[in-house]
C-alpha cells in the first residue's frame, strides 16, 4: 500500500502540471508560459520521485542495520526466565571481553590452537626465536608440547637460533625430571638460560602490561609473539602481530633476558655458570 500511495502522488503531481499546462494553452493562449509549466512540473515531478526513492531505500536500510544492531537486546527483551537471563548476560560478558582482546589486536587461542600456531612460526621463523617459559615436564612425551618441540628441532636444523628462557624456583634446579628437560634442549642446540622466580622483573617494569604476567611467551624473528594466560579461562593464551604489542614483549624478554642466569654442563648436570667461576679461576 505505501508503494501504491508513492506511485499515486508521483501520478497526480504530473497531472496536476500537466493539467496547468493545458489551461495555459488552451484557455489562456500562452503556449510559451504553457510549455515552460509542462516541463517544470515533469522535472518536479521526477525530482520528487527521485527523492522519494532515496528516502525509501535510505529508511530500509536503516531498519535493516538496526535491527542487525539490536538484536541481541531484542532477544534479551524476549527472554521471560530470570535464570535464562543471568546466563544471557553472563555470555555476553565472557564475549564483550573477547571483542576487547580483538580490539587491541590479540587473537584468542584454545591450548590446542595455541601449540599449532606455535609449530607454524616456528616453521616459518628464519633468523631468531626467543621465549620465555615456567619449566614445565613433559617436552619429550606430551603429545602436543612434543610436536611444539620438533618444530624447535627443524628451527634450528635450517640454522634459525632459539634461546629459551626457563622460569623456576632456585631448588627446582636439583630435581631430577627438571634436569632431564634442561639436558635435553642443551643438547639439541637450543641456547637455555634460567631465570628465578623471585628475580623476574616486577610488573611496573613491564611497560604498562598486566600486572598478572605469565612470563610464558615466544617472539618469532621479532614479527609475532605468543603468550600463555596468566589466570585459567576459556582461553588458553593469545597472539599478537601489532608491532607496538610485539615491542612490548621483546622489551620484557630484555628484562627477563637481564635477570637470567647462563648455564653449564658439568657431569651430566645442569649448572648455573656463574657457580663454576670460582673453579676456574
Amino acid at each position: 500500500m505505501q508503494k501504491k500511495s508513492h506511485n499515486m502522488s508521483i501520478f497526480f503531481e504530473f497531472l496536476a502540471g500537466s493539467g496547468l499546462a493545458i489551461f495555459f494553452h488552451m484557455v489562456l493562449h500562452h503556449e510559451e508560459a504553457a510549455f515552460i509549466i509542462f516541463g517544470v512540473g515533469i522535472l518536479m515531478s521526477l525530482a520528487t520521485y527521485l527523492l522519494r526513492e532515496d528516502i525509501e531505500q535510505t529508511r530500509e536500510k536503516l531498519l535493516v542495520e538496526y535491527d542487525s544492531a539490536h538484536e541481541i537486546t531484542f532477544t534479551l527483551a524476549q527472554m521471560t526466565d530470570p535464570e535464562c537471563r543471568d546466563k544471557a548476560y553472563e555470555i555476553l560478558a565472557g564475549t564483550q571481553r573477547t571483542l576487547a582482546l580483538l580490539l587491541q589486536g590479540y587473537v584468542p587461542l584454545d591450548e590446542t590452537e595455541f601449540y599449532l600456531k606455535g609449530t607454524k612460526y616456528f616453521s616459518e621463523s628464519t633468523r631468531h626465536i626467543k621465549t620465555v617459559d615456567p619449566m614445565t615436564i613433559g617436552w619429550d612425551s606430551r603429545g602436543s608440547l612434543l610436536n611444539y618441540y620438533q618444530a624447535n628441532l627443524r628451527a634450528i636444523e635450517r640454522g634459525v637460533v632459539v634461546t629459551r628462557i626457563f622460569v623456576l624456583d632456585r631448588e627446582d634446579l636439583t630435581d631430577a625430571e627438571v634436569q632431564k628437560v634442561l639436558l635435553l634442549q642443551l643438547k639439541d642446540g637450543i641456547e637455555v638460560r634460567i631465570a628465578h622466580r623471585d628475580e623476574l622483573p616486577a610488573a611496573s617494569e613491564t611497560s604498562g602490561r598486566d600486572a598478572a604476567t605469565s612470563f610464558d611467551f615466544a617472539i618469532y624473528d621479532d614479527k609475532v609473539a605468543t603468550e600463555v594466560f596468566s589466570l585459567p579461562g576459556k582461553y588458553f593464551g593469545r597472539k599478537t602481530r601489532v608491532p607496538a604489542l610485539v615491542a612490548n614483549y621483546q622489551h620484557l624478554f630484555e628484562l627477563v633476558a637481564h635477570s637470567s642466569h647462563h648455564v653449564a654442563v658439568e657431569e651430566d648436570r645442569v649448572v648455573l655458570a656463574s657457580d663454576l667461576l670460582p673453579l676456574a679461576s
